[in-house]
């Protein structure tokens, strides 16, 4: 598995305006993946709020395909991300960020080591009906030390849990923040994204004052 490097985390490299568009606009791109289990609404969400046309890589379900993906919970679910979803949104002037959905399907993971390269953070999207769903995700980015917050999307057959107990049922690090959300809304989205960045630039700050403190010690 590739090591996430602190470095460069969350830059997006040669970013460039498209046509028509302010240069000052993309003046910082971030990456930004977006994680979970098997049809918990990763395209949903990139799709939402995605300002640009979003990139998918859906194709339809197959028998054979059924046999090695567990759709229990998602019976009515037709299709399946193979790649990835790719969007983009701007959060303010000079911000934007680019969203990487990954897929869910554990005979997919080999791509998500290329896909977590450079990432400032991730979304780990979860249902709260299949829970358990969402661990391999968390696991993931806990162990390369990339930030992530847990968003609980609110399917309407679900039974709604808080933010804490949510927390204590995937036994997350102390700090790392539960947000409830639903995937349709372009803005309960948009607010999610806006918690990681946050998040994530706190963290990434602590390390590097953690990294330089010792240097510092020394002179």
């Amino acid at each position: 598995m590739g090591q996430h490097d602190d470095r460069t985390a969350g830059a997006a490299p040669d970013v460039d305006p498209g046509p028509g568009e302010d240069p000052e606009l993309a003046a910082l791109a971030l990456k930004i993946l977006v994680a979970g289990g098997f049809g918990v609404g990763k395209t949903t969400l990139v799709g939402a709020v995605s300002e640009i046309r979003p990139l998918r890589t859906e194709e339809a379900l197959s028998e054979a395909g059924e046999l090695v993906d567990d759709t229990g919970g998602v019976d009515q679910k037709t299709t399946t991300t193979v790649a990835m979803d790719f969007g983009r949104i701007t959060i303010r002037s000079g911000l934007s960020l680019y969203l990487f959905g990954t897929p869910g399907q554990d005979r997919f993971w080999f791509l998500w080591d290329e896909l977590s390269q450079g990432a400032l953070g991730a979304v780990v999207l979860a249902d709260t009906r299949r829970l358990e769903d969402c661990f391999p995700a968390v696991d993931y980015f806990e162990h390369r030390r990339i930030p992530f917050v847990v968003a609980v999307n609110c399917f309407t057959d679900a039974r709604r849990y808080g933010a804490h107990d949510v927390s204590r049922a995937l036994d997350l690090e102390q700090g790392t923040p539960v947000v409830l959300c639903d995937a349709r809304d372009r803005d309960s989205g948009k607010e999610v994204l806006i918690r990681l960045v946050e998040y994530a630039g706190r963290v990434h700050t602590a390390r590097l004052l953690d990294s330089v403190e010792p240097q510092a010690d020394s002179v």
